[in-house]
């Protein structure tokens, strides 16, 4: 398996605070819900793209 790429993210503390109640609802930690939510809207993205060019 390829090794995950590392970034810094700056997010508020209000937002944090929502992920944090989100992510331990779907026994998730905070990291792992936010790549969630970004894998989840890259393959609505790549899937409402393929609709439009099909």
């Amino acid at each position: 398996m390829a090794e995950k790429k590392k970034f810094l993210l700056r997010i508020s503390p209000e937002l944090w605070a929502e992920l944090e109640v989100w992510a331990q609802a779907e026994f998730r930690s905070v990291n792992g819900q936010i790549e969630y939510i970004l894998r989840d809207a890259v393959m609505r993205r790549k899937k409402k793209s393929d609709d439009k060019s099909g």
